[in-house]
Protein backbone atom coordinates (compact mmCIF):
# COMPACT_ATOMS: atom_id res chain seq x y z
CA UNK A 1 0.00 0.00 0.00
CA UNK A 2 1.30 3.44 -0.95
CA UNK A 3 2.06 5.87 1.87
CA UNK A 4 -0.18 8.85 2.62
CA UNK A 5 2.50 11.37 1.59
CA UNK A 6 2.96 9.70 -1.80
CA UNK A 7 -0.82 9.58 -2.30
CA UNK A 8 -1.20 13.28 -1.49
CA UNK A 9 1.81 14.43 -3.53
CA UNK A 10 0.72 12.43 -6.56
CA UNK A 11 -2.98 13.41 -6.38
CA UNK A 12 -4.28 9.93 -5.59
CA UNK A 13 -6.22 11.46 -2.70
CA UNK A 14 -8.10 14.76 -2.61
CA UNK A 15 -5.93 17.60 -1.37
CA UNK A 16 -5.44 21.34 -1.68
CA UNK A 17 -2.38 21.71 -3.91
CA UNK A 18 -1.22 25.31 -4.22
CA UNK A 19 1.96 24.68 -6.24
CA UNK A 20 3.71 21.75 -7.89
CA UNK A 21 6.55 20.94 -10.23
CA UNK A 22 8.08 17.66 -11.44
CA UNK A 23 9.53 16.87 -8.00
CA UNK A 24 7.22 18.28 -5.31
CA UNK A 25 3.62 19.12 -4.51
CA UNK A 26 2.82 21.89 -2.01
CA UNK A 27 -0.42 21.27 -0.16
CA UNK A 28 -2.31 23.16 2.50
CA UNK A 29 -2.11 21.40 5.85
CA UNK A 30 -5.52 19.90 6.71
CA UNK A 31 -5.13 21.10 10.33
CA UNK A 32 -3.08 24.29 9.95
CA UNK A 33 -1.15 25.98 12.74
CA UNK A 34 -2.03 29.25 10.97
CA UNK A 35 -3.82 30.11 7.78
CA UNK A 36 -1.51 29.38 4.86
CA UNK A 37 0.36 26.53 6.64
CA UNK A 38 1.68 24.49 3.73
CA UNK A 39 3.47 21.16 3.40
CA UNK A 40 6.05 20.50 0.70
CA UNK A 41 5.88 16.82 -0.27
CA UNK A 42 8.25 15.10 -2.70
CA UNK A 43 6.44 13.15 -5.40
CA UNK A 44 9.01 10.37 -5.04
CA UNK A 45 9.00 8.46 -1.75
CA UNK A 46 11.62 9.61 0.75
CA UNK A 47 11.37 9.34 4.53
CA UNK A 48 14.20 11.49 5.88
CA UNK A 49 16.18 14.49 4.64
CA UNK A 50 19.39 12.46 4.27
CA UNK A 51 17.67 10.27 1.64
CA UNK A 52 16.81 13.14 -0.74
CA UNK A 53 18.49 13.31 -4.13
CA UNK A 54 19.85 16.69 -5.21
CA UNK A 55 17.05 17.43 -7.70
CA UNK A 56 14.34 16.88 -5.09
CA UNK A 57 16.26 18.76 -2.38
CA UNK A 58 16.68 21.74 -4.72
CA UNK A 59 12.98 21.63 -5.66
CA UNK A 60 12.01 21.60 -1.96
CA UNK A 61 14.19 24.61 -1.20
CA UNK A 62 12.96 26.51 -4.26
CA UNK A 63 9.35 25.79 -3.28
CA UNK A 64 10.02 26.95 0.30
CA UNK A 65 11.35 30.27 -1.01
CA UNK A 66 8.38 30.74 -3.34
CA UNK A 67 5.88 29.84 -0.60
CA UNK A 68 7.60 32.15 1.90
CA UNK A 69 7.34 35.10 -0.48
CA UNK A 70 3.66 34.39 -1.19
CA UNK A 71 2.78 33.85 2.49
CA UNK A 72 4.50 37.11 3.48
CA UNK A 73 2.61 39.04 0.82
CA UNK A 74 -0.73 37.45 1.60
CA UNK A 75 -0.82 37.16 5.40
CA UNK A 76 1.73 39.76 6.57
CA UNK A 77 3.14 37.47 9.30
CA UNK A 78 5.92 38.52 11.65
CA UNK A 79 7.97 35.63 10.30
CA UNK A 80 7.92 32.29 8.52
CA UNK A 81 8.84 29.01 10.17
CA UNK A 82 10.29 26.39 7.83
CA UNK A 83 10.74 23.03 9.52
CA UNK A 84 10.72 19.29 8.99
CA UNK A 85 10.54 16.43 11.44
CA UNK A 86 12.56 13.28 10.90
CA UNK A 87 12.72 9.83 12.42
CA UNK A 88 9.98 8.96 14.90
CA UNK A 89 8.73 12.58 14.70
CA UNK A 90 7.77 12.21 11.02
CA UNK A 91 4.05 11.45 11.40
CA UNK A 92 3.57 10.83 7.66
CA UNK A 93 6.49 8.41 7.22
CA UNK A 94 7.14 10.47 4.10
CA UNK A 95 9.50 13.45 3.99
CA UNK A 96 7.67 16.76 4.22
CA UNK A 97 8.61 20.32 5.04
CA UNK A 98 6.27 22.70 6.85
CA UNK A 99 6.15 26.36 5.75
CA UNK A 100 4.16 28.27 8.36
CA UNK A 101 3.40 31.97 8.76
CA UNK A 102 3.86 32.95 12.43
CA UNK A 103 3.10 35.94 14.57
CA UNK A 104 5.04 37.44 17.46
CA UNK A 105 2.65 36.24 20.18
CA UNK A 106 3.10 32.61 19.08
CA UNK A 107 5.80 30.56 20.76
CA UNK A 108 7.63 28.08 18.55
CA UNK A 109 6.90 25.47 21.25
CA UNK A 110 3.17 25.95 20.56
CA UNK A 111 3.72 24.55 17.07
CA UNK A 112 4.16 21.15 18.72
CA UNK A 113 1.49 21.55 21.42
CA UNK A 114 -1.84 20.18 20.26
CA UNK A 115 -3.58 21.67 23.34
CA UNK A 116 -2.79 25.24 22.27
CA UNK A 117 -5.23 26.79 19.82
CA UNK A 118 -3.56 29.84 18.31
CA UNK A 119 -4.65 29.53 14.70
CA UNK A 120 -5.03 32.83 12.89
CA UNK A 121 -7.62 31.86 10.34
CA UNK A 122 -10.06 34.02 8.41
CA UNK A 123 -11.16 31.65 5.64
CA UNK A 124 -11.65 27.97 4.87
CA UNK A 125 -9.05 25.89 3.03
CA UNK A 126 -10.64 26.38 -0.41
CA UNK A 127 -10.45 30.17 0.02
CA UNK A 128 -6.87 29.90 1.33
CA UNK A 129 -5.97 27.72 -1.65
CA UNK A 130 -7.33 30.21 -4.16
CA UNK A 131 -5.63 33.21 -2.51
CA UNK A 132 -2.29 31.41 -2.12
CA UNK A 133 -2.25 30.23 -5.73
CA UNK A 134 -2.80 33.82 -6.86
CA UNK A 135 -0.01 35.07 -4.57
CA UNK A 136 2.38 32.34 -5.76
CA UNK A 137 1.68 33.28 -9.37
CA UNK A 138 2.86 36.84 -8.62
CA UNK A 139 6.36 35.45 -7.95
CA UNK A 140 6.66 32.95 -10.81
Amino acid sequence: MECLGCSLANKKLPTNIVYEDNYVACVLDHAPFNEGHTLILPKQHFVDVDELNSETANAIMSASILLSKALKQLYKPDGITVTQNGGIFNELSHYHMHVVPRYKEQSFADFYNEDVVTVKRTSDLSDSKKMLIEAINNFR
